[in-house]
């Protein structure tokens, strides 16, 4: 029985992954559960999978949770270190690696250093420290499992090949929900417009992602790391019925393709059982009822974001986590209505023009860059972006 340390169980990933454990007991035990703000939800998780350990990023939602479970409650920790704990702790066999944004990246990092095997749903731990942890993860001998529907369509499609014989990858996405819209429409953007995906249900700040295309470039620097090709070699093509979730062209001419209902449930189940299968009940795929499959190239004078990704992909270094971190800063300004939709490509595009590129050493110069980006991003906004 593996034993699960989630790290974000509150969020959609984490949630999807709790009804996995639910549906399997005699494969999958909770040892550990991590939160933000979400208290209310976190205590019926508790309550219901019963996890040794438990960790908020706040000491008074720490608090708030020891007097709502009382003494037979698991331990509850805090802060950073108490990601850290539940992490690493000896417990837990696996790491479901959930965490939204760059946040996630310490805690994932202190699982890989201690032998975990991550299921790895938080892109930005790659996109911003990509060297450093497949480094981590050869030295400490873990495994790194992909949970992105992308990355474990393209993990599915290699499997039984030989990395020399690829050509390409190829990320589909499905445009998000301004697929359609002309560039000219795009200046009136609300935060419900751009929350509304039209086939995934995702997080805010994933959605919203997903609406500018910058999701799909941080998926394009994340397969980079995870597949060891230069991001010259990762193409993406805008599919908008999320059938097939993404390809491995073969030098040959061969194209192998991961197909499924748009459901998270099966990358997630897949990372947490691989080699084997789990037999979700979930609703099967339906290729006639759905008749026609749609590819087109991504317009990227409509979504710039792609454009910068590729670029801080190509200069590698520091310069991934910068971009991710104005991003993030972006898109929080974007939803509390103090920057238009527009004006998130624009912020991230300021910002790596400031930004002098480093080579990457250690972690300690990924949080600098990270903290640089999101500095110089708040600093613009307050001054006024143009």
């Amino acid at each position: 029985m593996k034993q699960l340390a989630i790290l974000g169980s509150t969020g959609s990933i984490g949630v999807s992954t709790l009804q996995i454990v639910a549906a399997f007991p005699d494969k999958f035990q909770v040892t550990a559960l991590t939160a933000g703000r979400n208290i209310d939800l976190l205590v019926q998780q508790v309550r219901r999978f019963k996890p040794k350990l438990v960790a908020v990023i706040a000491e008074e939602d720490a608090e708030r949770l020891k007097k709502i479970l009382g003494s037979d409650g698991p331990e509850i920790l805090c802060g950073v270190e108490g990601l850290i704990h539940c992490a690493s702790s000896p417990q837990v066999s696996t790491v479901v690696a959930a965490i939204v944004g760059a946040a996630g990246l310490v805690p994932t990092m202190a699982a890989i250093r201690s032998g975990k095997d991550i299921a790895l749903a938080n892109k930005e731990t790659l996109v911003t420290a990509g060297s450093l942890v497949i480094e981590a993860v050869r030295e400490y001998g873990g495994r790194l499992l992909p949970v992105d529907s992308e990355h474990s369509a393209i993990f599915q499609s290699l499997e039984g090949h030989q990395s020399e014989d690829i050509r390409r990858l190829i990320l589909t996405a499905s445009g998000g929900p301004f697929r359609e819209w002309p560039l000219s429409r795009l200046a009136s953007v609300t935060p419900a417009d751009a929350l509304a995906h039209p086939n995934w249900d995702m997080g805010q700040k994933i959605s919203i992602d997903s609406a500018t295309m910058m999701n799909k470039g941080l998926e394009v620097i994340e397969a980079r790391w995870l597949f060891d090709l230069p991001v010259e070699r990762i193409a993406i093509h805008v599919h908008p019925e999320s059938i097939i979730h993404s390809m491995v062209e073969y030098r040959d001419g061969a194209v192998l393709a991961q197909l499924g209902i748009p459901d998270m449930q099966t990358p997630i189940a897949y990372a947490l059982s691989w080699p084997d299968r789990l037999p979700l009940q979930l609703e099967p795929l339906d290729l006639c009822r759905i008749g026609t499959l749609n590819f087109s190239e991504p317009d990227q004078a409509k979504f710039p974001c792609l454009g910068l990704a590729y670029a801080a992909g190509q200069a590698g270094g520091s310069a991934p986590a910068v971009m991710n971190a104005a991003n993030e800063v972006a898109v929080e300004a974007f939803l509390d209505r103090h920057i238009s939709f527009q004006q998130i490509p624009q912020l991230i595009e300021k910002v790596l023009e400031q930004h002098t590129v480093e080579d990457l050493t250690n972690i300690d110069q990924v949080l600098r860059a990270d903290l640089y980006g999101r500095r110089t991003a708040r600093d613009i906004i307050a001054g006024g972006l143009t």
